[in-house]
């Protein structure tokens, strides 16, 4: 396990070159540049700009640069922040950006795994049917549509909790139930249509057949085994939620990280747009690593040579 873990985080490095080049190529294909404003700057201040930013390099010179500091652990500078570096930047959004999303993925598990769970047990009542609808149409919505719906009826209509901000606890509220709905709907198909192929196995018969209390069968036995897809969609999930999502960061107007990675994009600031993409990149591609180390914890039949 320990070479193969090993092994996964020494692949990691290649994977962000490739994502880095990428970015890299696309950020400078796409018209315009960091200097462009409403009111246009003289010719003069842009090329002394560019001389101390190091725009006016070659591409494959400012590429290289950017990968040796990258190396040292050196993301760069914003262009927008007041040549604040981008590590500093990521790092004071990314507090608010990973609480409201482990917020959300908590409530996204403790959701979706015991609706479809229920569903599974209840196979063809009403109980199954409820919950998929249920899925059905929080997968359907998109999370920007479901904030602006939560903000009118419990914001405008019932004045029950903010509109957004940060700062208390009234303000996690609407934005994590926002982002946690799409996954949760994903979480209870998945856990639904598991633990329908679980508990049609030999063992579980055997289990029924032997008399065990059906908590024991359900809880012990079988969910278990259902939850290895579960873990499939959970650490991409987890991984998206913990680096922000960028409309629901906009519209409940949350200084975080993914906040900060649109008015980057949208006033070509290269600096944090790469370091944004790059700790994106690393944070999923852990993520992915942790969901493979867990499926040989819940399935002990899973083996890493």
């Amino acid at each position: 396990m320990a070479q193969y873990i090993l092994r996964r985080l020494l692949w990691l490095f290649p994977v962000l070159i490739g994502i880095s080049l990428i970015t890299f190529v696309i950020m400078h294909l796409v018209p315009g540049g960091p200097w462009d404003r409403e009111k246009q700057l003289a010719p003069a201040v842009v090329q002394n700009l560019n001389r101390k930013y190091g725009l006016d390099d070659p591409l494959w010179k400012q590429y290289l640069h950017l990968v040796a500091n990258a190396i040292r652990g050196d993301l760069g500078v914003s262009y927008i922040y007041q040549d604040r570096s981008v590590t500093s930047i990521i790092l004071q959004g990314l507090p608010k950006t990973a609480t409201i999303g482990l917020l959300a993925f908590a409530i996204a598990l403790g959701i979706g795994i015991p609706l479809g769970m229920a569903a599974a047990i209840k196979h063809n009542s009403w109980i199954d049917y409820l919950c998929v609808e249920f899925a059905t149409i929080f997968a359907s919505i998109p999370g920007f549509v479901l904030a602006f719906i939560l903000i009118i009826i419990f914001s405008v209509t019932f004045h029950l909790l903010p509109t957004g901000g940060w700062g208390r606890p009234q303000n996690l509220v609407l934005p994590a139930f926002a982002l946690a709905a799409l996954p949760a709907a994903y979480i209870a198909r998945i856990s639904r249509a598991s633990m329908l192929e679980v508990l049609g196995q030999d063992y579980i018969r055997t289990a029924h057949a032997k008399g065990l209390p059906q908590l024991v069968i359900y809880y012990r036995h079988a969910l278990k085994n259902a939850l290895i897809p579960v873990l499939t969609i959970a650490g991409p999930e987890l991984g998206a939620l913990i680096t922000g999502s960028f409309i629901i960061e906009q519209v409940f107007a949350i200084p975080g990280v993914g906040r900060l990675f649109v008015q980057g994009v949208f006033q070509r600031d290269y600096g944090l747009i790469m370091g944004a993409v790059l700790f994106y990149a690393a944070i999923i591609a852990l993520l992915n690593l942790v969901v493979d180390v867990l499926y040989s914890m819940v399935d002990p039949r899973i083996r890493y040579n």
